[in-house]
């Protein structure tokens, strides 16, 4: 009958100390202190960013720079569907469709969503732009294309009794450019355009 040499058995046994050891540290060190001093350090010089990039009109929060939600109502701009979690617009559940591009659900889901945005749309003019059918793969995007913004911008004008021209100057003011120059593209974002409507009307 074989047996494992004795001196092969301590010597395994000696390493289980270090081994445990140098797993407490690690744990303490790259799970505790550092999140610790690196949430400090981006609280301190980034205060805003750090705390959600939330956004507040008198006093109340009312959403962030950073995360998509639902807007359904005809005088707002609304921004892409949305797939994460059972309603769409979960923070806690970013997710895309996961959906082919050859999928039937994904052609049928956009096909309802072009009929539904015609028949919201009906001022609209020139074809739908492709990120008012389709969602983003964190499912809470917060901006639109320069286009998705104005292919909405008459029902908004029409809801809301204003000007289509005032409308689209709301746009043009909040267009975003690519950062850098070359980076990304230029977007809008949906709470700073709606916002930017609602004082709008309380100026009149």
């Amino acid at each position: 009958m074989t047996q494992t040499p004795q001196p092969k058995i301590e010597s395994t046994l000696r390493h289980i100390p270090t081994a445990l050891l140098y797993t407490i540290v690690t744990v303490i060190a790259l799970g505790l202190v550092y999140p610790a001093i690196m949430t400090g350090i981006a609280t301190l010089l980034f205060p805003r960013q750090a705390n959600g990039s939330l956004v507040v009109v008198n006093s109340k929060v009312v959403g962030s720079d950073i995360i998509g939600q639902l807007w359904t109502k005809p005088q707002y701009f609304h921004g892409r569907p949305s797939a994460a979690g059972k309603n769409g617009y979960d923070p806690t559940s970013t997710g895309g469709t996961n959906l082919a591009p050859t999928s039937k659900k994904l052609i049928d889901a956009t096909r309802d969503a072009n009929a539904a945005l015609k028949k919201a749309n009906p001022d609209a003019t020139g074809p739908i732009p492709m990120d008012l059918v389709t969602s983003s793969a964190s499912g809470i995007d917060p901006d639109i294309s320069p286009e998705a913004a104005a292919y909405q911008a008459p029902r908004v004008a029409k809801a809301r009794g204003m000007r289509l021209e005032d409308v689209r100057s709301l746009i043009r003011a909040r267009i975003h450019p690519r950062e850098l120059g070359f980076l990304g593209e230029p977007h809008v974002n949906v709470l700073e355009l709606n916002l930017a409507l609602d004082a709008h009307e309380d100026t009149k």
